[in-house]
């Protein structure tokens, strides 16, 4: 790394640089007035006679102050020009980032993904109640401090509401790996955008792979637009309960997806509730306020025990908020995101102390329920972003014959899931695919194969290829 005195003002000493991002060089620094080490961005000498870049450059510096002081996201402390370069002065945040975890060990500890996942869901709906929309969300911008604390970095891509557009020539601001469909399409970039790539994140952090991983940053961008969401029922390292989430969170018409951050983790915490799949009562639970990092030697990818035992503490954070972590062996290596333009990936801030409170909770885990259905659970169907699928009540009695289904109630999910048909006939909607699947499964299972096949054919035409579908047809073999 190279050192140099001129590129800031004198209060900033030693400035070595660490990064490029995607408008400018990082600098870690120290403050001479405060003593205290900072992370500085500077406008990068290429742009230097690039009157558009500078005013966005500007413009990032005021969206980040705005930001500054809200919890979960990178405080700013300070905004200028020196030698006709702008400059921003931001906490200095030495956990590294998730990207440098998933670049380690791969999959996550699913423990720590909920608390990562909840608190950057915390810093992006504080920002899009502000007016304003990060549009690059990844692993990268998702930093750690000294306690293992999430900060969201780098809004260094963000637009201010009300202001206009100003994308460079030819370029797509964001990251191919976690570009919503949306953004791929060259349209403008929305709080849903930003809720779509957290969805990315959290299939990443559980997985240890990319959705659409491609060869080429354009493939995986298409991929975005154009391939059907993985199902994570086809996978045996991930429960298959929180299918159906991280498919609405990736659903390509932002309008489908959740309408806030929180709702989305809320709906992974109550997914893994599900799993749990247990009846009992758990008591006299250690709650801290933060959970302490451990040392991160290489991950492997959680196993069902683990899956498990997190689903049961989930039922604890369902009532009562809780932060757990674990550590599991192993490794697994995976490539890195290839980006469009680059951004921060280092930056932290003071370390704190650790308190902890103890408190009990009473919980009783639900019953064991049948395998999952494709749509998602009423519990884990919260009001959409913008305007709600067609088909009004089409949505929620898909959501009651799914229901139905898990109880085995095959008649009765029958009469409703027809119901759901009707309502969202030609939408081509998810929802549309849901409904008919629950009609063919219910007709299936009545031994009424003729006239259940053509209820998965359509299924699997709206939302392609899905083990759940296979399964339904396989029994009319």
């Amino acid at each position: 790394m190279t050192s140099r005195s001129d590129i800031l003002p004198p209060r900033y000493r030693d400035a070595e640089h660490i990064a490029r991002g995607g408008m400018g060089d990082v600098y870690r620094a120290t403050d001479t007035d405060l003593g205290r080490t900072v992370a500085v961005k500077v406008l990068g000498d290429r742009y230097s006679g690039d009157e558009g870049v500078r005013e966005r450059f500007k413009r990032e510096a005021l969206a980040a102050a705005r930001l500054s002081g809200t919890p979960n996201i990178v405080t700013i402390f300070d905004v200028g020009e020196w030698k006709e370069s702008p400059y921003i002065v931001m906490e200095f945040l030495e956990g590294g980032s998730l990207e440098d975890l998933l670049k380690a060990g791969g999959a996550q500890d699913p423990a720590d993904v909920l608390r990562w996942l909840s608190q950057t869901a915390t810093a992006l709906d504080a920002a899009h109640e502000a007016g304003i929309v990060h549009r690059d969300v990844k692993p990268g911008n998702i930093l750690l401090d000294a306690r293992g604390e999430v900060r969201v970095a780098d809004f260094g891509v963000a637009s201010a509401f009300g202001l206009d557009s100003m994308t460079m020539a030819g370029t797509v601001l964001g990251t191919a790996g976690y570009l919503s469909p949306e953004q791929a399409r060259g349209e403008r970039a929305t709080p849903a955008s930003d809720r779509y790539a957290l969805g990315v994140v959290a299939f990443e952090l559980l997985t240890g792979e990319r959705p659409f991983a491609s060869e080429t940053p354009t493939a995986e961008a298409a991929a975005h637009v154009h391939a059907p969401i993985p199902s994570l029922c086809d996978r045996a390292d991930v429960p298959c309960e929180l299918d159906p989430v991280l498919r609405r969170g990736l659903a390509k018409d932002p309008a489908d997806r959740y309408a806030s951050s929180a709702d989305f983790v809320v709906a992974l915490r109550e997914g893994l509730a599900t799993a749990a799949g247990a009846t009992g009562q758990i008591a006299a639970v250690r709650e801290a306020t933060y959970a302490a990092p451990s040392p991160r030697p290489q991950r492997g990818r959680p196993n069902a025990a683990v899956w498990i035992g997190l689903a049961l503490l989930a039922l604890l954070a369902l009532g009562g908020g809780l932060a757990v972590a674990g550590v599991i062996g192993g490794d697994d290596d995976k490539p890195s995101a290839q980006t469009v333009v680059k951004t921060l990936t280092r930056v932290t801030t003071e370390e704190g102390k650790p308190t902890t409170t103890e408190r009990r909770v009473t919980v009783t885990a639900p019953a064991p329920a049948p395998p999952p259905s494709p749509p998602p659970t009423a519990t884990t169907a919260p009001a959409t972003t913008g305007a709600a699928p067609s088909g009004g009540s089409g949505v929620q009695l898909t959501d009651q014959s799914t229901a139905l289904l898990r109880q085995g109630k095959w008649a009765e999910a029958e009469a409703v899931a027809r119901r759901a048909v009707d309502a969202l006939s030609g939408s081509g909607e998810l929802y549309e695919a849901y409904a008919n699947y629950n009609l063919g499964r219910a007709l299936v299972e009545q031994d009424r194969c003729d006239e259940a096949l053509p209820h998965l054919a359509l299924s699997e035409q709206i939302q392609g290829s899905r083990s759940e579908i296979r399964d339904a047809r396989a029994k009319c073999a």
